[in-house]
């Protein structure tokens, strides 16, 4: 024989040749030869060393433990003392009813939404983590959830958890923002067969997620295809000197023309402009060419226009000075002065002739 002892926190689990016998708890025993001693301790799990069932038959021992079985698709979060232990997966497990106070949190993975009074933190845990997926949606955008490819409902911003299993799960995101669309490089012919490249812009707003989403497949493209259709019916109908009169028209236009359709794709446009119209080559050489001939015959007439109001003022001028010989004496001497500015110094030779020609230019009459 043989003396065991059984401490605090400890059972003892008794086999005879294999056979268990009964449960022993705290204190000290006599055992024979062929007696078996399985000591366990009873801050730990149950770690059986046969078959579980065969345990728990003793309905004394059955009573001491906490017994959880999880089903396929299922996980149990294993808490102690309040306290994260670990994620049971599918299986059998026992836990002695100790000092340590154990609860048990059963998660069904066979379903999407997260209906268990779960926190983040424990969603965002190494051991829970691998078990969730999530997605973010900023403060700018929204979104449309599909659960095997059906509508589920509209998200706003925020993060969303769903658990891990078969089952698809897609959202489709839309920025709510304004938006800006470029419609670049469009090769339109005028209704006199001008050749033009127009480079245009609009900004827009996604004003209905659910039509933009659900009713159309890529509505932006849809969008771009609406504006470009619109310019060129538009362009297309004009004259190409029409086009150019008419140019702070054209937007407005334009967005009466797609008016229908952007509410349809759910979208709301705010601007629309017009940012080039290149001209091919030679159209350009011609336009310069017309615009250098206009430039010049508007500077021939200011030229004529000068030069006929000058003609006139010396008209005038010539009339007053046959009015008025003290004013064509004082003009004359007006001339003299300019001249004399010109000359550094005058030498007089000859006869009393030249002096007399001189007398007559600084005398008056």
């Amino acid at each position: 024989m043989k003396r065991v002892n059984i401490n605090a926190y400890q059972v003892g689990l008794l086999f005879r040749k294999g056979t268990y016998q009964r449960m022993l708890t705290r204190g000290g025993y006599w055992l024979w030869s062929d007696m078996d001693l399985y000591v366990c301790e009873r801050t730990q799990p149950l770690t059986a060393p046969v078959e579980l069932n065969i345990l728990l038959e003793d309905l004394e021992l059955k009573e001491a433990l906490h017994v959880v079985e999880v089903r396929e698709n299922e996980i149990v979060l294993l808490y102690a003392n309040s306290l994260l232990k670990e994620v049971l997966t599918p299986g059998r497990y026992a836990f002695w009813k100790s000092p340590v106070r154990y609860d048990f949190v059963r998660i069904d993975l066979g379903k999407v939404e997260i209906t268990e009074p779960i926190d983040r933190m424990t969603l965002l845990s190494k051991q829970v983590a691998p078990y969730v997926r999530s997605i973010v949606l900023e403060n700018s955008e929204r979104g449309v959830l599909f659960i095997d490819g059906r509508y589920d409902k509209m998200l706003d911003s925020g993060v969303y958890y769903w658990w891990k299993n078969n089952t698809s799960i897609h959202v489709g995101k839309v920025d709510v923002r304004q938006q800006q669309l470029e419609i670049n490089g469009q090769e339109i012919l005028t209704r006199d067969k001008a050749a033009l490249r127009i480079n245009a812009w609009a900004q827009y707003r996604v004003v209905d997620v659910e039509k933009a989403l659900l009713a159309n497949k890529e509505y932006d493209k849809q969008l771009y295809i609406a504006f470009q259709l619109a310019l060129r019916e538009y362009v297309g109908g004009l004259g190409f000197d029409e086009l150019l009169e008419k140019r702070e028209t054209l937007a407005p236009a334009i967005l009466a023309s797609v008016r229908d359709t952007v509410e349809k794709l759910g979208v709301a446009v705010l601007n629309f402009g017009i940012r080039d119209i290149i001209l091919p080559g030679d159209v350009k050489d011609i336009m310069n060419q017309v615009l250098v001939a206009e430039k010049k015959a508007q500077a021939n007439v200011i030229l004529r226009r000068e030069e006929t109001a000058s003609t006139r003022s010396l008209l005038n001028t010539a009339r007053l000075l046959e009015d008025s010989p003290m004013l064509y004496k004082l003009k004359e001497l007006e001339y003299v002065e300019k001249i004399a500015e010109k000359v550094g110094s005058i030498s007089v030779n000859g006869t009393g002739v030249l002096v007399d020609q001189l007398r007559q230019i600084f005398a008056s009459k």
